[in-house]
């Protein structure tokens, strides 16, 4: 059986090993920002399909060592490129390395195409387009040390790209990450949820999509698509039971509201586009004057950044101010706040009972986890 790796984000390995565990995926081996694991092409098309967390699913097509870059041309050379996709398929190399003894990057990364295009003109004496802005085919290579792998992108375009948020504001979270922050909170459809800061709707859109069991990829293609060993009727029949699975839009326990009417203008086309307008209660409001919807449930926030805000001041203004809403208006909840901030441990005058770091691309953050107890500032035990 093939061998898979995904990214992820950073910090969310635990439980994407989890979730792909859950698929069937076997043989499964976490590292820092990524799960590699084995199973059959079912088991890929389904990972695309059904991941939340998932970045991209690479098929690991070589793994070896080198010690030039006349190796690395005949590692990918002697791989069977044209038994795996068409040469009218246009193609992309991506590299990444970590400790490369080599000078250029940017050389490998023309290495590996030519390798890839000779081994197709021996072939089928015609070779592959290069396209790096829309390209069918992606070759990932990855060199750590000596250590050469190469892989396939058999999703495309990042997972986190689920096809339904087309409109974005300031600063805003990939869906991927958005996705793990619900699953740390314990969030499950039934409960209360509340994003007083909700932005473009990341949070209320990937919430209610899995209320209602919509599969995150149900909306768009997938790279394995173009594979010449793509089984067309195996996830035809796999789309066709994801469809038929899923509940019918209703009204969900799931609120949002923002300070700016812009930002509520963008969630509400984004969930309309998504066909979950009626799932979700929005409303303007000033996050201090934020108003619980129920008596107890989930409240989960992505902070504004010092660039979205303004000057930095207006946050430390903000901070403790939050504290006391939460503290005076939240008995009963458990708040979840998304922040690359640090000021804030000290500023918001509440004790956080559980810290998980998380990275927001390349930006180290932290979701902080505040148990509220009415009128106190102490976490429960």
């Amino acid at each position: 059986m093939p061998d898979f790796f995904a990214p992820c984000p950073r910090g969310l390995e635990k439980i994407f090993t989890d979730e792909l565990a859950s698929f069937g995926a076997t043989n499964l081996t976490t590292t820092d920002g990524g799960v590699g694991f084995t199973g059959d092409w079912a088991l890929c098309y389904r990972a695309n399909l059904e991941s939340r967390l998932a970045s991209r699913i690479l098929w690991r097509v070589k793994a070896t060592r080198y010690r030039s870059e006349q190796d690395i041309y005949k590692a990918v050379f002697e791989l069977p490129w044209q038994r795996w996709f068409a040469v009218e398929r246009t193609i992309r190399v991506n590299t990444t390395a970590l400790r490369c003894p080599l000078k250029s990057l940017e050389f490998i990364t023309l290495l590996v195409k030519d390798a890839v295009c000779d081994r197709f003109r021996e072939h089928c004496n015609e070779r592959p387009s290069v396209d790096t802005l829309n390209p069918d085919v992606r070759i990932h290579v990855f060199i750590e040390d000596d250590k050469l792998m190469l892989y396939l992108d058999t999703s495309g375009d990042a997972l986190f790209k689920r096809g339904v948020r087309q409109h974005t504001n300031i600063a805003p979270i990939r869906e991927n990450l958005a996705a793990g922050i619900l699953k740390l909170t314990g969030w499950q459809p039934g409960m209360t949820l509340l994003d007083p800061m909700c932005g473009s709707g990341t949070f209320l859109i990937e919430a209610a999509q899995t209320a209602l069991n919509i599969k995150p990829g149900i909306a768009r293609h997938f790279a394995f698509e173009k594979l010449l060993n793509f089984d067309a009727a195996n996830w035809q029949a796999m789309r066709e039971q994801a469809i038929a699975a899923q509940l019918p839009p209703q009204p969900l326990d799931i609120h949002g509201s923002d300070l700016y009417g812009d930002a509520l203008k963008t969630a509400r086309r984004n969930l309309e586009d998504a066909g979950l307008a009626e799932c979700v209660q929005l409303k303007q409001a000033n996050v201090l004057e934020a108003v619980p919807p129920g008596n107890e449930g989930v409240l989960v926030a992505n902070l504004p950044y010092g660039e979205r805000m303004g000057e930095l001041d207006e946050l430390a203004e903000l901070y403790p101010k939050l504290g006391d809403a939460l503290k005076k208006k939240f008995g009963g909840w458990k708040a979840y706040l998304f922040t690359a901030d640090k000021a804030i441990l000290k500023l918001m005058r509440l004790s956080p009972s559980r810290r998980t770091p998380l990275f927001n691309g390349a930006i180290e953050c932290r979701l902080l986890e505040y148990k509220m107890v009415s009128g106190s500032n102490r976490p429960t035990r």
